[in-house]
């Protein structure tokens, strides 16, 4: 997967042991792979020394739980791959070089993109801010340690990621991944009649295949849930980049009401997690039997 690295928060270097990991089926039978990018809660030791903020505020950013929440897929013959480094820490649902030059001592990469909208609002590789919008670090951080992240953990997760997806697609015809999040209630707007449950990302149609959204929504609906698509969120830079229907390779994203099963203040399990993981493992069950049905030239041809 990567070099070893030594354990979080040894003195010398805040690694990780391991940056992230592959939970792999007995038997990958399914065309799908499910990615959890900002589920990690590992947070090396010189990280929260350097940041201005308290441990429950850093994680606010995090997608807490949610690898737990899709689990189950494992059992159900889809690989589900999970960081455990933290997205206040690095995102990898960014390009590799989204940067913020205010944040850095030092000149950064000329190919860096320090223009984009995430920059400009705090949430680039490298974030400069959390969920919240309060600011993580005390002062300015040495450009080598953007480098040193990108080159040790970003890198190295999305080569596996791609792995995933090229060994799924070579093995059925086609791949389906599932980009797996969860967004704080707030985010949603104060009017309860527009709050949703889940909201569906396929990049306004680009990512994916009509039927693979169409699918999700109408069993989410069919249990209850409210369901939006693409907004407030479409999809971020994994979506974008690993969805192209045109060959056979689809992605979806999928944000979670945090609360539906957390107390978004404390960040602690609410009653509705089990409930929750139970009804996400048959969605998925029932999306993946009918996927069968579905010939991937046509999904393709989409």
């Amino acid at each position: 997967m990567t070099e070893p690295f030594a354990p979080p928060g040894s003195p010398d270097q805040p690694w990780f042991d391991p940056p992230f990991r592959v939970d792999e089926p007995e038997a990958h039978t399914l065309p799908f792979v499910f990615n959890a990018p900002h589920s990690g809660a590992v947070y090396p030791r010189a990280f929260v020394e350097a940041s201005r903020l308290d441990a429950l505020a850093l994680r606010r950013s995090e997608d807490a739980y949610v690898d737990r929440l899709f689990a189950p897929v494992v059992d159900l013959g889809a690989p589900l791959m999970c960081a455990h480094f933290p997205r206040a820490y690095l995102d990898v649902n960014r390009e590799p070089y989204e940067l913020d030059p205010r944040m850095f001592d030092g000149r950064l990469p000329a190919f860096a993109n320090t223009r984009s909208m995430r920059v400009a609002g705090g949430l680039g590789t490298v974030p400069r801010i959390v969920a919240d919008g309060q600011e993580i670090y005390r002062g300015r951080l040495p450009v080598e340690e953007a480098v040193t992240r990108i080159e040790t953990l970003y890198k190295p997760y999305h080569r596996t990621l791609r792995g995933l997806i090229q060994r799924t697609a070579r093995d059925f015809g086609q791949a389906i991944l599932i980009d797996c999040h969860s967004m704080p209630s707030s985010s949603l707007g104060r009017d309860e009649a527009a709050r949703a449950d889940f909201v569906l990302g396929d990049r306004f149609g680009t990512a994916c295949a009509p039927e693979l959204i169409g699918a999700f929504e109408a069993h989410l609906r069919a249990r209850g849930f409210r369901t939006q698509r693409n907004k407030p969120y479409a999809g971020g830079f994994i979506t974008e980049h690993y969805g192209e229907p045109n060959l056979g390779r689809h992605a979806l994203q999928i944000e979670i009401n945090r609360a539906l099963y957390m107390n978004e203040a404390n960040l602690a399990l609410g009653p509705g997690f089990s409930e929750l993981v139970w009804h996400l493992r048959e969605v998925v069950a029932v999306v993946a039997a009918e996927v069968e049905d579905w010939a991937p030239r046509r999904m393709a041809a989409e």
